[in-house]
């Protein structure tokens, strides 16, 4: 069975119900060959990593950069990773105040350095989360799914 991964970070609530979005939609393709994992990034071990078929990651974006849980995951895994994730597919979400545009850039060069394959652009919702950014992360949840379950990607 393939497994997708989501592992985020939330303390506001607000990437916390961006990730209940994504979940929903992963959820929501009714394959039968796909488990669907959802971790806080405090929680998540280089263990949940090397089972996992895709990830997907979520973090607000903190003074320009991803949140710090998020950085301590992306540190715990990084080194006995290495080597292990060549080309797993991921893909991100981010919960902005402002623009959203630098905590992707950092965990790109981040998962770039683990040689895992993006293949799909980050969605970036600003403030509180609304229907439109809602449905973006459901299918983002939906496509990575698909793509892991039928070896899209």
């Amino acid at each position: 069975m393939k497994r997708l991964l989501i592992v985020y970070h939330t303390q506001s609530g607000n990437t916390g119900k961006l990730a209940e979005a994504v979940l929903h939609g992963a959820n929501g393709i009714e394959e039968p060959g796909i488990e669907i994992v959802l971790k806080r990034a405090g929680d998540a071990t280089l263990d949940d990593l090397l089972v996992a078929d895709g990830l997907i990651l979520g973090t607000p974006e903190n003074f320009g950069y991803m949140a710090g849980m998020m950085k301590d995951f992306l540190d715990r895994v990084f080194y006995p990773a290495e080597g292990r994730v060549d080309a797993m597919p991921y893909a991100m979400f981010v919960s902005a105040g402002n623009d959203g545009t630098q905590a992707p850039l950092q965990i790109e060069r981040i998962l770039t350095g683990l040689r895992m394959r993006r293949v799909h652009d980050a969605v970036i919702v600003c403030g509180v989360p609304d229907a439109g950014g809602l449905a973006r992360c459901e299918e983002l949840g939906a496509t990575m799914a698909a793509g892991v379950a039928f070896g899209m990607f």
